[in-house]
Order: structure tokens, then C-alpha cells, then sequence
């Protein structure tokens, strides 16, 4: 049966759910994570009243590692291993190398811890939240400014960075969000710019050091303007010197941790970044620059069309672009003001499935459609890894794609459905019919409906609803 649903109904780029979309299902499922209990009757009366009620802050569990935590634990490790150095003269080779190894195993074992519990309550949220188009919209902008678990420290470190610089600023304006996030740890240590200072600094006549363009480079390529946003290797060096002396505070060095300006090290002068001048001195020099970037027609448009990409469709309508990037530059880029923009244009609404799941979208908006009482962190954790989107892991500033060509592989679809078939196993006595209901509605082909009802067991009927095109498209 399965077989013949996959044959019947193939995942290429071509097909389509033959059921045209209801206005509240699109507000439930294509801008927010998918529908939990009632969400669907609850938008049926307003669609786009429900969907801008969406828009609401956002909050962690507070009690879960901080990046504070995560430098004092990787403080006390460093300090360990210059002891035990010291001491290695005075016990054996292997003893010391075995006493190394398990300090070392110690901090990567917090690294990994903090990274599966933020990570896990940050799903658990979006899967659990009434409010899950906020949601939606923390993950864009954390896949937006992403980072990966390079190294040891930024394994803890990683998933610090959309709770403490992201989130807060979530609903404002991207100025304030984009210089939180190029002055938080992650950032600085993932694109080396704490090692970053200006050949005529103080510092670099002193000792050889240099300068490094990796953060400058890609807040203009990827954070702000876009790869074909207008500007030079010149401005990218530029703005490197701008924001040399953006720094880490060294926990036995420093008072505290996080985020410091280190003015011995910054490049001294004037800058010229896309032809204007920046006289500003020490760390206004560099914020001044984000500022301004952050409102460039440019970074307007680069950012509101992946914004509505990723929302809408692949192949979103210039007009809608458009409407946005006016609301951007009307309103100093507040981002809730955007959003409010995109989900009020006719554009967005579009009858037909736009989207191709993620594999974290197709995660969540399962487990919204289940609505377990409880889902157990590990399940997670193993679910986005073993589908290919493991959290902090895409191994580049670009983050994850979330167009459809990037997961619609043979191999993908395969584990897709080992996963559903999996997940159904858990959910004995729960009936397909409830799912459906609670999760598409009156948006689902008589087709579909049949093939799923007369499966041969109740975990089969599962299964063929979550591979089922209707489910796996938004």
C-alpha cells in the first residue's frame, strides 16, 4: 500500500495537492509550524486577524544554560589542562594523557549537553506554543545569522546565540537585532573576528597580528546587502577595520564574560563604506556602519525576499517584495511591521502548496498534528538528525536551505518515511481520521482521504497521511 501511495502520489517538484487551500489552513500551516487541537476553526473566522495575533514574543526556559555558563565551564577547563601540563613532569606519559582525555571528553560532554537542551526547548516551544508563526520567525532569522558547532567551545555556545541576541529583538527593528547579533560570543568566535585587529593599532605594533575579514565579509553577503548587494572587497575591508577591537572578555583576564571593545586593537581613522564617510571613533565607528547597512535599500530587499521565500514560496512575487521593502524603509526596518506586510498582501495567499517541508518544519508540524503530551528531548534531537537538519549543524555562515530542491533526494524521502513509519508505532490507539482533521481539514483529496482510511493497520494509515503530499507541502 505504501508502495502504491509513493508511486501514486511522487514527491518530485512537479506534484501538487490537488485540494485548492482554505484561507485558515494557509494562516495555520504555511505561516505558522501546523495546526495543534483547534487552530483551524480558531482562524476560520478572520485568517489574517489570527495570523498577526500570532506575533508575539517569545521566551525560554531561563533555567538552561547561558553563554556565561558555557565560558566559565570552558575557563575551568582550559585551566585544567595548563595544570595538569605543569604536572607532566612529574607523572607518567600515559597517565597525563589519559588525565587529558577525560578533561577534555568532561567539556565536550557540556558542550553537547547545552546544545541538546536549548535545542530541545527551543522544538518543544514551537511545537507546544499557541503562538507558533513567532516561532516560524525565530527560526528564519536564527538560520538567517546562523552558526555551527565548530570547535569545542562553540558547540556549548551555539545555541546561545537566537536566545540571548535574536529573540529579544524579534518583533523590533533589524538594526537593534543585527548589532546584538555581530557583538554576541557565537558570532565573534565562529567568524574569528575576537582575533581580529587593525594593522596600525596599538596591539599590532606591538606583537603580529592582523586583521580578519570573515565577519565583515559575511554580515555583508549574507546578514545585510547580499552577495549582490553593491559593494566592494574594498568595503568589506573597510568595515573589517571598522569592527576590529569587537572582542571577547576573557573570564581570568576580564570582569565577567561576553561581548567587549578592546580599543588598543581597533584600526585608527576615518572609514569609507559604500562612498560615505565614518569619522566616528573606537566602537561607534563600527555600530554606525551595521546601522546603516541595516537600513540600505539593499538589505531592504535582500532581506524581505528571503523573508517571503521562506514564508510564502521559492519563487515569491516581486510585488510582494516590493510592499515589503517599503514597509522596511517607511518604518526603520521593524521586522513586526514587515511581517504585518507580507501576511496582509493578496500575494501570500496563494490557494495552491507553495513550500516543500523542512525537515525541521515537517518535525514540528507532526508532532502538532499528534499532540502528545510529552516528547521526549532524545526523540528530537535524534528525528532532525537522522532527516538531515541537526541543530547548529549546517556547517556554514549560509545556514540550511529551505528550497525545496535541497531535501527532495530519493534517499531524504526514504528516511522520511522510516521516520513516519517509526513515529506511528509510538501512537497506537490514535486515529488517522483525528489527525487529519486536527491538522489539514476540509484541505485534503478524496484521494488522499481513501488511500489513508483503507490501510491495512492504523500505524500504515498513519504513515500514508504524514508522507501524503497534503501534509508534506504547506
Amino acid at each position: 500500500m505504501l508502495g502504491r501511495f509513493m508511486s501514486e502520489y511522487s514527491m518530485s517538484s512537479n506534484a501538487k495537492a490537488s485540494t485548492t487551500l482554505g484561507r485558515q489552513h494557509i494562516a495555520v500551516n504555511r505561516f505558522g509550524y501546523g495546526a495543534r487541537g483547534d487552530e483551524l476553526q480558531q482562524a476560520k473566522s478572520n485568517p489574517l486577524q489570527w495570523v498577526i495575533g500570532q506575533l508575539q514574543p517569545v521566551s525560554f526556559n531561563e533555567k538552561l544554560p547561558s553563554s556565561h555558563d558555557v565560558f566559565i565551564a570552558h575557563a575551568k577547563f582550559v585551566k585544567q589542562k595548563k595544570q595538569r601540563k605543569m604536572q607532566a613532569k612529574k607523572a607518567s606519559s600515559s597517565q597525563v594523557s589519559r588525565q587529558s582525555k577525560a578533561q577534555i571528553k568532561a567539556v565536550k560532554s557540556y558542550g553537547r549537553k547545552a546544545l541538546f537542551e536549548l535545542s530541545a526547548d527551543t522544538l518543544n516551544q514551537a511545537i507546544t506554543s499557541p503562538n507558533s508563526v513567532s516561532w516560524r520567525l525565530l527560526d528564519f532569522f536564527s538560520n538567517h545569522f546562523s552558526v555551527s558547532t565548530t570547535g569545542v567551545l562553540m558547540t556549548g555556545l551555539s545555541a546561545t546565540l537566537e536566545r540571548e541576541a535574536i529573540s529579544p529583538h524579534l518583533l523590533g527593528d533589524f538594526a537593534e537585532m543585527l548589532l546584538a547579533v555581530e557583538q554576541h560570543p557565537a558570532m565573534l568566535i565562529y567568524l574569528n573576528n575576537e582575533k581580529s585587529f587593525g594593522p596600525n593599532s596599538r596591539l599590532a605594533k606591538k606583537r603580529k597580528v592582523g586583521l580578519n575579514e570573515n565577519l565583515a565579509r559575511e554580515i555583508m553577503e549574507l546578514h545585510t546587502l547580499g552577495v549582490n548587494g553593491g559593494y566592494t572587497q574594498t568595503d568589506v575591508v573597510e568595515l573589517a577595520k571598522a569592527i576590529t577591537g569587537w572582542s571577547v572578555k576573557h573570564p581570568k583576564r576580564d570582569k565577567g564574560t561576553g561581548f567587549i571593545f578592546r580599543p588598543y586593537g581597533h584600526e585608527p581613522g576615518t572609514r569609507t563604506l559604500l562612498g560615505k564617510a565614518y569619522p566616528q571613533k573606537k566602537i561607534s565607528q563600527g555600530e554606525q556602519m551595521l546601522r546603516d547597512l541595516a537600513m540600505h535599500p539593499s538589505t531592504a530587499q535582500y532581506v524581505c525576499q528571503k523573508i517571503a521565500q521562506h514564508f510564502v514560496s521559492d519563487n515569491v512575487p516581486d510585488t510582494l517584495i516590493a510592499k515589503m521593502q517599503n514597509t522596511w524603509l517607511a518604518n526603520n526596518g521593524n521586522i513586526k511591521e514587515v511581517m504585518v506586510t507580507l501576511f496582509s498582501a493578496e500575494e501570500a495567499w496563494l490557494n495552491e502548496p507553495q513550500k516543500f517541508k523542512t525537515p525541521r518544519e515537517f518535525v514540528i508540524s507532526t508532532y502538532r498534528a499528534l499532540g502528545p503530551k510529552q516528547v521526549k528531548n532524545k526523540m528530537l534531537f535524534y528525528s532532525l538528525d537522522n532527516l538531515g537538519q541537526k541543530p547548529f549543524n549546517a556547517g556554514s555562515p549560509a545556514g540550511y536551505s529551505d528550497d525545496k530542491s535541497h531535501w527532495l533526494g530519493a534517499s531524504a524521502l526514504m528516511a522520511r518515511i522510516e521516520w513516519s513509519s517509526l513515529l506511528s508505532e509510538q501512537f497506537p490507539r490514535l486515529s488517522s481520521e483525528k489527525i487529519m482533521t486536527t491538522a489539514l481539514g476540509e484541505s485534503m483529496s478524496q484521494n488522499t482521504y481513501q488511500l489513508v482510511m483503507r490501510a491495512e493497520s492504523r500505524q500504515q494509515s498513519r504513515t500514508l497521511f504524514l508522507m501524503s503530499p497534503e501534509f508534506q507541502r504547506r
